[in-house]
């Protein structure tokens, strides 16, 4: 489920703020998959670039499409394209994904799920993309318990403002659980499902490090902030000071969890 106050635009605001964490996740997402050089990859939902770009690092292509509703998204990720690497992004939504005649390898998609309307139509549809034997595979954030640096925000966010519940991703995405993405899979049709845990950690040197990506209007965190007031705004700035705890040399560091899914379309 989304909602209208969700922006995606900026991509050097959605870069500072989650981009850099999902480029980690991501090269451990490649990991678990084991996947061997020169396949036909689809990446749904490519946003900044971060699942892509890890691709042609850890698992160079044949080839590789990116796609993402936003168009500064595509424009921000086609500008950062590892040289060399047969990447083509474009403007698409999950409803019509591009094609290749005889299916992509691998289809995957990086944070995304969740944000989906319907995100079984989706599955389906990336499934009929897939060749036979083809691969499907996604990842999406441990909202409800493994990101701290969100769980910390919204928490004093609904002290701020109580009606924040209602935007808070732990209860908005049900699907960030192992069991609710193996389901997922397995109604969209794929075989063979397994699911896995992925771990990195925050480090932010500073307080205005943790605290600037908040106020860059892009997701449902950063929108959220820029819907308050001034007051309510520095009101919860100090609150946030003054919970997270730095380290002896000044940088905060929290954990984030993101859970991995992967089936196989049959042959």
């Amino acid at each position: 489920m989304t909602t209208p106050s969700d922006r995606w635009a900026a991509g050097d605001a959605y870069e500072s703020f989650m981009g850099r964490w999902s480029r980690q996740v991501a090269a451990l997402f490649l990991d678990w998959l084991a996947l061997p050089p020169s396949l036909n990859w689809l990446d749904v939902g490519c946003g900044t670039g971060a699942l892509s770009e890890a691709i042609c690092r850890r698992s160079p292509p044949q080839s590789l499409v990116g796609c993402d509703p936003s168009p500064d998204f595509v424009s921000f990720a086609g500008a950062r394209s590892v040289p060399n690497c047969p990447t083509a992004f474009v403007i698409a939504s999950a409803d019509s994904l591009p094609m290749r005649v005889g299916g992509f390898d691998v289809i995957v998609s990086g944070l995304v799920l969740n944000f989906l309307p319907q995100p079984l139509t989706a599955v389906q549809s990336m499934k009929e993309r897939l060749r036979p034997g083809g691969m499907l595979a996604a990842y999406v954030w441990d909202y409800s318990e493994g990101m701290q640096f969100l769980r910390t925000f919204w928490e004093e966010a609904t002290v701020v403002v109580p009606s924040a519940a209602d935007l808070d991703e732990g209860r908005r995405f049900p699907l960030c659980r192992p069991g609710a993405l193996a389901e997922l899979l397995t109604n969209g049709g794929l075989k063979a499902v397994a699911t896995t845990s992925l771990q990195i950690q925050m480090s932010f040197p500073s307080f205005d490090d943790f605290w600037s990506p908040f106020r860059g209007g892009t997701g449902p965190a950063p929108s959220f902030v820029a819907s308050l007031d001034v007051h309510a705004r520095a009101q919860l700035a100090l609150r946030l000071k003054a919970r997270l705890r730095p380290s002896a040399d000044g940088a905060i560091r929290l954990t984030a969890r993101a859970f991995g899914v992967r089936g196989i379309r049959a042959l």
